[in-house]
């Protein structure tokens, strides 16, 4: 029987003998300590049924709806995630909660963020960070300036994908959004100081590494990661040792440090090991071989990319093992092997073709025509696409720029230019962490973005007329005992004020597992309950965003986040002839 029918029955088998109020909160606990267990769909199970249960206690159904609404984050459902921390900011805001107000503004923002609603983020985290800022609460307006620097990290990020511009040569409306996101860091770093919170320094310290890596200031870049690399060690957190270490040798690269570089993959490599994740072990092998390609050390390259090429096949990584074969191409036919290279540029073409990929399959194409008459054998026909891709290749739409794939002879790095975006170098360590340089945050991202539905927007105003009225209603019975003292006189009034409250609330009674007040007041158990519900509220609400659950090995990566397929052809490029490798005059 699964967990959620196992939840129904409870409350078939007990709505008639215990108290509705009692029932939602013992289901809602045994929900909250699945979740900090990490069954979260399990955890969702109780707290539906806890709503179907019902309370008319306002805060105990704001804790569930937010510890619902994280439940849900942390399975990848955000638009029910964004319902329910909706449903929790109406609560706060009918019961003049602020703190729940921030909280559940902050939760809801980063929501959005993740489904690419990046403007509504800014609304509810500016007004978390308003809020927390009004109650002086410290803590929470480091969690809101920390969430903010994400929004606007994570908005200049995706405006800059879709150009494929090179980290410092954005346009302005991106390099606002990311100076914006260094600003916020700043003083989130600077306030976490103050309160002593080393782990917290250290996410800023990545994220503002980060920031500054796409800025194109990597000697800035370096500075912070090499602190989020001490913080990190300190705390013995060998995933976030790994990100650092994989941070700077991509900011190493662009500076042509190349081996500073190596040495940073390499204890990535290690890391990735210890760690026991195949998919991050094989990107350090990808990063490595190419970073031994600029240095010209082509059998190390050859092995390292070798090793990619294996854990990508037994990952079912079709991408990856196709940059292994182009890595792998370009390595032998700089050492003249054009048999081999011919092999690997051939199996990079069927790949490109497989995945659709036109720019792969074009530089393949001509990868592949080279090399054959490099071997004095026949170009052979190629189709009318081919024919196509390869004509766009060689004469260039403004979209599609010219790549040259082999090795620089000369030792010449010119300036970074054309780049392609990286993935997750300057990803958030959000997540949780949410993780320095985790490409899947930005790939749920794009999907959630290409999906965006109005009728699934949050409405985040409340209605005119309903402002000012945040009391909880009174019920009428109150009015039996007006005019025996000033404290009737006082209920008389709230009670006459009460028959316009229906009118202008928020449609409360419309709100999932919201019951009709109870005449009677609640007992012992029932308030002990509620003490422990609020005392356990996932962590008081915290506004961070949940980890999101590792993906299957299957399921894996192998290309890094930095993705060098672009670095590497643009500071390959340039004197192609002079380069390659002499025409034999005969064959073996």
């Amino acid at each position: 029987m699964s967990l959620s029918a196992s939840a129904d029955n409870i409350v078939g088998e007990n709505q008639n003998i215990n108290d509705g109020g009692n029932m939602c909160l013992e289901l809602a606990l045994e929900g909250e300590r699945l979740c900090k267990a990490g069954d979260c769909r399990a955890g969702v199970a109780f707290f539906q049924a806890a709503i179907r249960a019902g309370t008319d206690d306002l805060r105990t159904l704001s804790a569930i709806f937010s510890q619902l609404g994280n439940a849900y984050f942390y399975l990848g459902d955000y638009n029910k995630a964004m319902q329910y921390h909706s449903h929790d900011l109406t609560l706060a805001r009918t019961m003049g909660d602020k703190l729940g107000e921030a909280k559940s503004s902050g939760n809801l923002g980063n929501t959005l963020k993740v489904m690419g609603k990046f403007d509504e983020a800014m609304i509810c985290c500016k007004r978390h960070l308003e809020i927390s800022r009004e109650l002086n609460d410290k803590l929470s307006e480091g969690r809101a300036l920390y969430n903010l620097g994400n929004v606007y990290h994570a908005k200049g990020k995706h405006i800059g994908r879709v150009g494929q511009q090179d980290p410092g040569e954005f346009p302005e409306d991106v390099k606002a959004c990311l100076l914006q996101a260094v600003q916020y860091y700043e003083e989130n770093l600077a306030l976490m100081r103050e309160l002593n919170d080393t782990a917290a320094q250290g996410r800023a310290c990545g994220n503002l590494g980060n920031t500054y890596y796409l800025l194109g200031d990597f000697k800035q870049a370096i500075k912070y990661h090499q602190e989020r690399l001490k913080i990190a060690r300190e705390f013995g957190d060998k995933a976030a040792e790994r990100r650092a270490n994989s941070n700077l040798g991509n900011s190493h690269i662009f500076l042509g440090e190349f081996e500073t570089a190596a040495e940073h993959y390499k204890r990535t490599l290690v890391l990735a090991q210890e760690l026991g994740d195949r998919a991050v072990e094989a990107q350090a092998y990808y990063s490595l071989g190419n970073t031994y390609t600029l240095l010209r050390d082509y059998p190390t390259a050859i092995d390292y990319h070798i090793r990619h090429l294996i854990i990508a096949q037994q990952l079912m990584d079709r991408v990856g093992e196709g940059r292994a074969c182009w890595s792998l191409g370009n390595a032998h036919s700089a050492m003249g092997n054009h048999e081999k290279a011919l092999y690997f540029a051939t199996k990079h073409l069927e790949i490109s073709k497989e995945l659709g990929d036109p720019l792969g399959q074009a530089t393949a194409q001509m990868n592949v025509s080279d090399l054959r008459k490099a071997l004095g054998l026949p170009a052979g026909e190629l189709s009318p696409d081919s024919e196509q891709l390869v004509a766009s290749f060689t004469h260039p739409s403004p979209g599609l720029r010219r790549y040259r794939l082999t090795p620089d002879a000369k030792g010449k790095t010119p300036a970074p230019s054309s780049l392609t975006m990286n993935n997750a170098n300057t990803a958030s360590e959000t997540k949780l962490d949410h993780c320095d340089d985790e490409d899947s945050f930005f790939d749920l991202l794009s999907r959630f973005q290409s999906e965006r539905m109005d009728d699934q927007r949050c409405s985040l105003a409340l209605p005119a007329d309903n402002k000012e009225n945040t009391a909880p209603v009174v019920n009428s019975a109150t009015l039996n005992n007006a005019g025996e003292a000033q404290d009737d006189l006082l209920d008389l009034i709230v009670g006459m004020q009460s028959k316009r409250m229906d009118e202008q609330r928020v449609a409360l009674p419309h709100l999932p597992g919201l019951c009709p007040p109870q005449s009677s007041a609640p007992d012992e158990g029932f308030l002990e309950m509620l003490m422990r519900c609020q005392g356990a509220r996932l962590e008081d609400q915290r506004s961070s965003l949940p980890e999101e659950p590792t993906a299957p090995a299957s399921a894996g990566t192998t290309v890094p986040d930095e993705d060098f397929f672009s670095l590497i052809m643009r500071l390959q490029s340039g004197r192609m002839e002079d380069q390659r490798a002499t025409v034999p005059t005969t064959l073996k």
